[in-house]
């Protein structure tokens, strides 16, 4: 085995830091290419010259590589350092958004889409896995930091992207999509020094195998309860501001309040993970959530131009179960390895129950012109997240439920894991030896 190097107070502090902003960047760009879609839909649909099936479809393709370039995380893990992942993938984010940006037809527009969603996709499976590998007892505190800069990115996109696109006039959409390329660089960057211990390798990075998960009643409900509020948010993000614009209000005060929305998240990612951490307060919080979304998604049916402002803020609120499931990710598994399977199976799958959503509302909405079975959709949904949020919510851990099927199922309780400790002069790392838990 390779000598581990003692490492200085200051240079581990140093080494946590470079994460911790690489983590927080990343979460800054995770849905930027998704909340600039809707203030701009109907340009898009305009400038494409598509039907509103098909922007359906543009509005639930992020959410379908949210699922399909997901499950290549842990792969990709195991083989390449994660901040060499990671940082390839904001590139290739980087590179889609221009790509989508000068697109002349749909089809390269859905390819760049694709391009654009690998760093969302990526960091939204290996986040969780780096704060409990790095920062093991401070949850709450790092998933509240990077939720809290994902909300502050879906915000500002969402506020800007129409603004801008009517400062630049006739295919202004093209340079408000186009623009968060550059944050995405940007956030590339702290990964680059990112170092890695000198006996690290490939081997030393464990991948859970998937499919034993199937096995745990735990990763089910969250999977279901995951796939679900991901089905409300991308209906919110995806058509709530076109649905404002047809009930009479304008383009700029649609983008404005979907704006709203995602600000008032702000506070609550910050706010709900350290609460989350806390098992008392779990149901009282998913309770109130599934109160917010019920009274919501009726204000918004029954009285759009009444007070949408009061519906898209309570439906803000309602949406902060987001950063509660993500919390409870890293609580309901035991190592950093299993975190990560844990995260790629809720999300990957999680996903493409989501992406039902958008793409069937613009496929209703062609075929009946009525925006009723959107809000049946929606209602019906409140139910399940309800009932599998209550199930979620109890204290058990995946890897308990899946060992009773598999007792061999992970290797990680066996093995030595090798935790890189990134920024140091020279590399620091520290083993940490597991122990079998008693069954």
């Amino acid at each position: 085995m390779t000598s581990t190097v003692a490492a200085t107070p200051r240079a581990h502090r140093r080494g946590l830091l470079l994460i911790g902003t690489a983590i927080v960047l990343t979460g800054l760009n995770l849905r930027t290419a998704v909340t600039s879609i809707g203030p701009v839909l109907q340009e898009i649909q305009d400038g494409l010259g598509i039907s509103s099936g098909l922007a359906g479809l543009v509005t639930t393709m992020p959410v379908l590589c949210f699922a399909a370039i997901g499950f290549a995380g842990p792969g990709l893990s195991a083989r390449f350092r994660d901040s060499h992942v990671l940082s390839g993938a904001l590139v290739t984010m980087a590179a889609g958004l221009v790509v989508r940006a000068v697109a002349p037809a749909f089809w390269l527009f859905l390819l760049g889409t694709v391009l654009a969603m690998v760093g969302g996709a990526l960091g939204n499976v290996l986040l969780p896995s780096l704060v409990k590998r790095y920062f093991p007892g401070r949850t709450g505190l790092m998933v509240g930091a990077y939720s809290t800069a994902m909300a502050v990115g879906a915000t500002v996109a969402a506020v800007t992207t129409a603004p801008i696109a009517a400062a630049v006039g006739a295919g202004g959409w093209r340079w408000a999509l186009g623009a968060w390329a550059a944050f995405a660089v940007l956030a590339a960057v702290p990964w680059l020094f990112v170092r890695a211990n000198p006996g690290a390798s490939p081997g030393t990075h464990t991948a859970v195998r998937l499919h034993g998960l199937w096995h745990s009643r735990m990763a089910l409900a969250l999977m279901v309860f995951f796939g679900v509020q991901g089905l409300q948010a991308y209906i919110i993000l995806g058509w709530s501001a076109q649905y404002l614009r047809d009930v009479g209000l304008t383009a700029g005060a649609a983008g404005l309040l979907l704006g709203l929305n995602q600000v008032i998240g702000i506070p609550l990612s910050a706010l709900v993970p350290a609460l989350t951490v806390r098992p008392r307060a779990q149901r009282p919080l998913l309770l109130g959530f599934m109160a917010c979304y019920t009274v919501g998604w009726i204000g918004l049916w029954a009285a759009p131009r009444a007070a949408p402002w009061l519906w898209m803020i309570v439906l803000s609120v309602a949406m902060a179960c987001f950063p509660m499931i993500l919390t409870l990710i890293g609580l309901r598994a035991r190592t950093p390895a299993t975190t990560a399977a844990l995260s790629t199976f809720v999300q990957s799958w999680g996903y493409l129950i989501s992406a039902v959503g958008p793409v069937l509302v613009g496929v209703l909405l062609g075929a009946t012109g009525s925006y009723v079975p959107m809000f049946v959709l929606v209602l019906a949904g409140v139910l399940v997240l309800t009932v599998t949020g209550w199930l979620m919510t109890r204290e058990r851990y995946a890897d308990d439920e899946v060992n009773r099927f598999d007792p061999d199922w992970s290797s990680t309780g066996h093995c030595e894991d090798v935790l890189e400790s990134a920024g140091a002069e020279p590399p620091v790392s520290a083993h940490v030896t597991r122990r079998t838990i008693a069954r």
